[in-house]
């Protein structure tokens, strides 16, 4: 997208409801130095705010448990970065700071907007959001990984290539996603996502993706979606399904030679 005369990557996150935990513990023994979390990210998340607040930690040890899927467009490195620093500001008793949180992931890496609690039109590299879109829009998610992890700053190039080829394209889905919001419609939402996973095709294509696509009006999805810059693929359903959609589901996927998963979409 077009945003102050420059071209850049902007994007419509769908929260899911998988997270991203860390836990800092104080106690260690006397002279011992506190350690850091694991993950070269979220260690230098953790020095970035000691520095801006002029703070030391106590001694103590962290621990770190993850619901993501690493390198698979689930935006795990930005969540456990944003995990980290929610666990410093009560840590150290502060006040939490949204500004200080963007200001430490733009130092780190190109990000994801997971740490707003809504949905958000979101430039990647510039940390900057758009437009906010609210909460109203909920789903259901039946997704897959496909193997492989994929490299999100080695692939901007290519993407950046393909946005400015399609810039048409991905303006009407925009547009379509827009007003879906707007009207707090997830089926309109949910079509404009189909348009757009149908477009990433011609750049990072899923395997899976025309089976999943054709096979969609069976299982009644109201769209499909995909991890842009990612190996995942799957539905999306404004209702919830029942236990024997979720079979059928799980059972159409299986024959793809994947293992389906489930989990809610959007701000519950």
């Amino acid at each position: 997208m077009t945003h102050g005369g420059e071209r850049h990557i902007g994007l419509v996150s769908l929260p899911v409801d998988r997270h991203s935990w860390h836990h800092f513990t104080t106690g260690a023994k006397p002279g011992k130095a506190p350690s850091l979390p694991p993950g070269e990210k979220a260690a230098r998340a953790v020095r970035l705010f000691l520095e801006r607040y002029g703070h030391t930690l106590p001694p103590g040890s962290w621990d770190h448990h993850s619901e993501l899927d690493v390198g698979v467009g689930m935006a795990s490195s930005t969540a456990d970065v944003v995990s980290a620093l929610r666990c410093l500001f009560q840590a150290l008793a502060l006040p939490y700071d949204q500004g200080a949180v963007v200001d430490t992931l733009a130092a780190i890496e190109r990000a994801d907007s997971v740490f707003l609690d809504e949905f958000a039109l979101y430039l990647s590299a510039r940390h900057r959001v758009v437009r906010r879109l609210g909460t109203s829009v909920r789903f259901h998610t039946a997704y897959v990984r496909e193997p492989g992890t994929v490299d999100t700053e080695a692939v901007t190039g290519a993407l950046l290539t393909h946005y400015r080829r399609r810039s048409t394209e991905y303006g009407r889905c925009l547009d379509s996603m827009l007003k879906g919001f707007s009207a707090h419609d997830p089926r309109a939402v949910a079509r404009a996502a189909t348009s757009s996973a149908a477009l990433g095709q011609e750049v990072l294509p899923k395997a899976v993706f025309e089976a999943v696509l054709d096979a969609r009006h069976e299982f009644a999805a109201d769209g499909v979606f995909v991890a842009h810059t990612g190996r995942l693929a799957g539905y999306l359903f404004a209702d919830r399904p029942g236990p024997r959609l979720k079979g059928e589901l799980s059972a159409f996927f299986r024959t793809l030679g994947h293992q389906c998963s489930f989990a809610q979409g959007g701000c519950w």
